[in-house]
């Protein structure tokens, strides 16, 4: 992996979350000491996780990470152009910031990493949630408050920042506009820009179901139905009991990305063994032609489990008394061996 890639996933502070149902982000980092890999400023954008657009300091140009992107050509010709135009300014500005905060750390030499996120997520109830944040060294340094539009500093040394953001209500009202419409129009229109070209895609759920092996203090079990692979993102999984939706002793995660661009999701629910016959996991998705029932697997007989046991337990005592002699005789042997929030200020 590369270094700087390495150093994204230890270091960035991650402003989306997988329960939002739709986000758009930027990540933008500043490096002290730059070298072969890792530039000294370089910008990612991601809607719903996978990247979209990239931009850095060797380049000076952002480009397009997703063929559906280049649709916002035909809306506004000089998009890319004015995109770059802007990262080569925001890049000065961030600079700067990097050497400012090294100063208060007393830290002039050596490697150290400066980071903003910010974004904004569309969720399912279409309630809306906007965030801006920056880092040091892995560290949070300042977090934007859009509802007081104020500045929250984690650190001591981000306090004389504070004061001064916090001054310019202007700049702040500015973003909490960006955060709360702009940027949810940008994701908008985004997802309008991939629809398009993936509509004829879907990819039907891959359903697996997995049971644990212990029984619950209060005899319980527990069932998980995953479902892997699906395109598009939205799907419809719930567990059944007689035909029925049943919501009581059931948990859901979050529908994930895969890296080709499919999602994973899984849900899960405790029973009773007893009734193990009623229950069935309920899935519907655009991939598939009708919807999918699978019921609950009834465990294999134990007189099967049992002989399997011991098998094994004796192949594998062959297997130590061979090993034990063969150390043995050999014991002697051994020994000797542009879309995106512009609006930065100084530090």
């Amino acid at each position: 992996m590369e270094l700087w890639r390495a150093l994204l996933a230890l270091l960035f502070l991650l402003g989306c979350s997988g329960s939002s149902h739709h986000s758009l982000h930027y990540d933008y980092v500043v490096v002290s000491e730059p070298s072969e890999g890792l530039p000294q400023f370089f910008t990612m954008g991601y809607l719903d996780g996978q990247l979209i657009t990239y931009y850095d300091s060797q380049k000076k140009e952002k480009i397009p990470k997703v063929s559906w992107m280049k649709e916002v050509e035909k809306e506004d010709p000089k998009y890319w152009k004015d995109g770059s135009d802007i990262l080569k300014a925001t890049e000065q500005v961030l600079q700067e910031d990097l050497r400012n905060v090294q100063h208060r750390y007393k830290q002039y030499r050596g490697f150290h990493i400066w980071q903003t996120t910010y974004g904004c997520e569309l969720r399912g109830n279409r309630s809306i949630r906007g965030y801006s944040q920056y880092g040091y060294d892995g560290r949070s340094f300042l977090i934007f408050n859009k509802d007081t539009l104020s500045w929250v500093a984690l650190d001591p040394q981000a306090q004389i920042t504070k004061m001064n953001w916090d001054a310019n209500l202007r700049w702040s009202q500015r973003n909490k506009f960006y955060l709360e419409e702009e940027c949810i129009e940008w994701l908008k229109k985004y997802l309008s820009y991939r629809r398009k070209e993936m509509l004829p895609w879907t990819e039907p759920p891959v359903m697996t179901m997995t049971r644990r092996t212990e029984v619950e203090d209060d005899g319980m079990e527990t069932h998980v139905c995953r479902l892997d692979g699906f395109y598009p993102r939205e799907i419809d999984a719930s567990w059944t009991r007689d035909g029925e939706v049943w919501l009581q002793d059931t948990f859901h995660g979050s529908v994930v990305p895969n890296a080709d661009g499919t999602y994973h999701y899984w849900l899960s629910i405790r029973i009773d063994p007893k009734e193990r016959c009623r229950y069935r996991c309920h899935v519907e998705h655009d991939g598939l032609q009708e919807p999918l029932d699978m019921a609950l697997k009834e465990p294999k007989s134990n007189l099967g489990i049992i002989i399997n046991c011991i098998v094994v337990a004796l192949v594998l005592g062959c297997v130590i008394a061979g090993i034990l002699v063969f150390f043995k005789k050999h014991q002697d042997g051994y020994k000797a061996a542009t879309s995106e929030w512009v609006f930065f200020l100084p530090l």
